[in-house]
């Protein structure tokens, strides 16, 4: 057993008083074990999202009729209140696990030499959004799973898987000026590419919302919107979508772009692909339950998939001066 660290009463106060601080005085972590952390986030939001579909897909969004208790007369799930209860209640204790994961990005992000402000401000967004969502996860409940309170609730979801994937691929870069990659014209394809992605997310929302899977087996009100009209719109969309990263790849390849923005459009491409598989599946099958989750995980995969691509049309090398004594040598790049 090692000796047993002399803390101090002034330390013990300047733990209280500023405890992130106090870490980051005794604690460098590597560039890898930064990124790891920031990843957790990442991953921790997608399975938030697939398992807040699994509330719905389940007719669990009122197995908590309340919020924030379970119940009026408990904190957490009864035996009483079954399958349902309990898949509600598994969902909202993820909630603290996402916490812990955007917790450990920002300690790691805090905690680097030199301290990189900007990659913990990012954290911090994180920690809000977490919050944010978190409530009007509860208004959702307190009203009874109305369509338009679920859709900003994934939307939101959506904002802050743009946050955590953003930090991600900030956590191994460096903090020197933006050098782009590709001429100003393959930016501003990629910039319409993001905006009909979020276009495709929302009229997705509103398919959701106008769709069968209310949420619960109670008389859920749904948007007074007819349902194949709004998902043959999703669909056109999705196309929209598949056109411009097509286009993007064969641009990349006729100007000789470097290999991350066009792996990073390859990779898009497959994910398309396959989430456009799921999605006339799912349509033509009547909406089975596990392909509607199917293609929420892959709405989660596609916005990340088009925030690397964006985010590879420029490059950002770590400065000598940055680089901290415990950066593995081994890092590979996004």
């Amino acid at each position: 057993m090692g000796p047993v660290p002399n803390v101090t009463r002034a330390d013990a106060a300047q733990a209280v008083r500023n405890p992130l601080a106090f870490i980051a005085e005794r604690w460098t972590p590597t560039q890898r074990t930064v990124r790891r952390a920031a990843l957790s986030a990442v991953v921790m939001m997608v399975v938030i999202v697939v398992t807040g579909g699994a509330v719905r897909l389940t007719g669990s969004g009122l197995g908590c009729p309340t919020w924030p208790k379970c119940t009026d007369q408990s904190l957490t799930a009864t035996s009483a209140m079954g399958f349902h209860g309990a898949i509600e209640f598994g969902n909202r204790m993820l909630t603290y696990v996402l916490c812990a994961a955007v917790g450990w990005a920002i300690v790691a992000a805090r905690s680097q030499k030199p301290w990189r402000r900007g990659l913990t401000r990012l954290g911090w967004t994180q920690f809000w959004l977490v919050m944010g969502n978190a409530i009007l996860g509860g208004i959702v409940v307190l009203v009874g799973l109305n369509p338009y309170t679920v859709a900003a609730h994934f939307l939101l979801s959506t904002a802050l898987l743009a946050v955590a994937t953003i930090m991600w691929v900030r956590a191994q870069e460096g903090d020197a000026e933006p050098r782009p990659l590709v001429g100003k014209s393959v930016r501003q394809l990629v910039w319409i590419l993001v905006a009909a992605t979020v276009l495709l997310i929302m009229v997705g929302t509103v398919v959701t919302g106008s769709g069968p899977h209310a949420g619960d087996s109670s008389d859920v009100p749904r948007m007074p919107l007819d349902w194949e009209t709004i998902s043959k719109a999703h669909a056109v969309l999705a196309w929209i979508v598949v056109t411009l990263t097509f286009a993007l790849w064969f641009v990349l390849k006729a100007v000789d772009a470097p290999k991350g923005p066009l792996h990073r459009t390859r990779d898009l491409f497959l994910v398309l692909l396959s989430q456009g598989v799921i999605g006339y599946v799912q349509y033509f099958t009547d909406l089975p339950e596990i392909l509607v989750g199917l293609h929420m995980l892959g709405s989660a995969l596609v916005w990340i998939a088009v925030l690397r691509v964006l985010l590879s049309l420029r490059e950002r090398p770590v400065e000598a001066a940055d680089v901290p004594a415990q950066v593995d040598p081994h890092l590979s790049t996004v």
